[in-house]
């Protein structure tokens, strides 16, 4: 009786053995298959002497996705590949961005990006996707700080929709002022901490006191100058 107890366990382990194999194994051509896919995709706009989606590329894909090449989707989907170079995608990068929207044909993408744009706009990613915006901007080498103009458009891109009063007030501030030709970080991620933070355009809680970059102290005196 032991030996046949004994002998059923081991044909029962070899059956569970077995089953788990074919399980991975057909898990793993899956995947090989959906990576096949998401790299035909990637072949389709990539440039093919460099092996990267460049500008030209991007404009075809969007245009394909039927969505403008300033949308913030695109911005966004570059933040899901984690591209490091304004207007460039490289195979992995691409690869990165598609497996995790699990997108490996056109029609699948352009279904993931509603989804995507949700994903962005909770507010536990949102800091991080507008942080990503203004680095995804420094095109030069060691470049730290961006033109008045282009932080203009990036704010009317990324923080429009959701804070439009803000984004008015400063971009009409940032064009008629004369201290600032650039921007830098800290007052790029100032600026998503005041929208965040301070009720508009009351700005009762504004306290210049409380290390915000000076830039928005002397917005906040203008605004206050235009109220009075």
């Amino acid at each position: 009786m032991r030996r046949s107890a004994a002998s059923s366990k081991k044909k029962s382990d070899s059956i569970t053995s077995s089953t788990t194999d074919l399980f991975r194994s057909a898990s793993s051509k899956a995947t090989t298959k959906e990576m096949d896919r998401i790299d035909h995709l990637f072949n389709q706009y990539a440039n093919t002497s460099s092996n990267l989606i460049d500008p030209e590329g991007i404009e075809e894909l969007c245009s394909n996705l039927e969505v403008p090449h300033t949308d913030i989707r695109i911005l966004m989907l570059a933040w899901k590949m984690k591209s490091e170079k304004q207007g460039y995608f490289t195979q992995e990068e691409w690869r990165r961005g598609l497996k995790a929207l699990r997108a490996d044909t056109l029609n699948k993408l352009k279904k993931a990006l509603p989804e995507l744009e949700k994903e962005v706009r909770r507010q536990t990613n949102f800091a991080d996707f507008y942080a990503y915006a203004f680095r995804y901007c420094l095109t030069e080498e060691k470049q730290k700080s961006i033109d008045i103009e282009t932080i203009c458009q990036l704010l009317e891109i990324v923080m429009g929709s959701t804070f439009r009063p803000q984004v008015d007030y400063f971009v009409e501030y940032l064009k008629i002022q004369n201290d600032y030709k650039v921007i830098n970080m800290d007052q790029w991620m100032g600026f998503y901490r005041f929208c965040n933070e301070i009720s508009f355009p009351e700005m009762t809680e504004y306290n210049p006191e409380l290390a915000w970059p000076l830039v928005l102290d002397n917005f906040v005196e203008w605004i206050r100058e235009k109220q009075a």
